[in-house]
């Protein structure tokens, strides 16, 4: 009998080791993964003015004047969709861009056919404006659409959005609810995930949405949170992001939140469970760091914050 019993407790201690191992080397490969597009570049803004430095960017990333930019403006109004009109389509135009395609359907069997994707085949920069991010989703994801958007990337190119086009970017569709803007987790939940384990806000400071994503990373610890102010932008290339334009981008993380870690100013953030970056500083995706800090985001200057609603 004392055989047996030490004989289970010794297959207990195994299984429990093996078990906190197997957690261990989750977690670990977690901490490894691959977030931003390992070709290619994605660039996310916030809203509001695109700025001429975000535009510079997206066509300099696209190939310049030889650039094949393809505008999929399918989170706008159907009323704004019914003119015909791209003010994209003309400011690029008037930028030096020769080819500029504009391309929609509300219809995910038009999406998924090869007629309706191949100026997609041949794009080497994609733009998203803005409106409401689930009307991309509902047309495009699990198509032909989807697959050749994310070939892009694949080829080299970029691909851009704005406010609803910023937000399709991450893995979780934030403010996907076709009842209104207000609800943050609603009735689509699924972005394109062209960065892996994000959740990307936009007009944060504009719209007094800066304590917004806390909630969300609070129930999901998996995710970052990304928010990202008006006429501001992130440049992601593979697992490294630049902040560009004239606001600010506030990181959502897990371990800052929880365990109330010093922000990358070396000052404990008093405003909330959250920090921010400004222009020119980088951040690594994979591993939740600010890359290099400067001046801007620990000075003064940076957003007095109000939890008002």
């Amino acid at each position: 009998m004392k055989r047996l019993i030490i004989s289970i407790f010794s297959a207990g201690l195994l299984f429990i080791t093996a078990g906190a191992n197997a957690q261990t080397s989750s977690s670990a490969q977690q901490a490894n993964a691959v977030v931003g597009p390992q070709k290619g570049a994605l660039i996310i803004v916030g809203g509001g003015k695109v700025g001429p430095e975000i535009w510079a960017r997206f066509i300099e990333l696209a190939g310049g004047p030889n650039a094949n930019i393809v505008v999929i403006p399918t989170a706008g109004e159907d009323s704004a969709l019914a003119t015909g009109r791209s003010f994209e389509k003309e400011l690029l135009q008037d930028l030096g861009v020769a080819q500029v395609t504009v391309l929609h359907t509300r219809d995910p069997k038009v999406a998924n056919t090869e007629s309706f994707v191949a100026p997609l085949k041949k794009a080497t920069g994609i733009w998203f404006p803005g409106g409401r991010q689930w009307k991309i989703a509902d047309a495009y994801l699990h198509t032909l659409a989807e697959k050749e958007i994310k070939a892009v990337l694949t080829r080299g190119g970029v691909i851009a959005g704005t406010s609803a086009g910023a937000t399709i970017q991450g893995s979780f569709l934030l403010r996907g609810d076709t009842k209104g803007n207000g609800i943050l987790e609603g009735d689509h939940l699924q972005g394109l995930d062209l960065v892996h384990h994000t959740a990307i806000d936009q007009h944060i400071l504009r719209r007094n949405r800066q304590f917004d994503l806390v909630g969300v990373i609070k129930a999901h610890p998996e995710l970052l949170g990304i928010g990202i102010d008006e006429s501001t932008a992130i440049v992601v290339q593979k697992d490294v992001f630049e902040v560009i334009g004239n606001s600010y981008v506030a990181i959502y993380d897990i371990a800052h939140i929880n365990e109330k870690q010093k922000s990358p100013t070396g000052e404990y953030n008093t405003d909330g469970p959250f920090y921010f970056l400004g222009r020119g500083q980088r951040f690594d995706l994979q591993q939740r760091k600010v890359i290099t800090t400067n001046s801007r985001a620990a000075s003064v200057n940076t957003p007095r914050l109000s939890n008002d609603n």
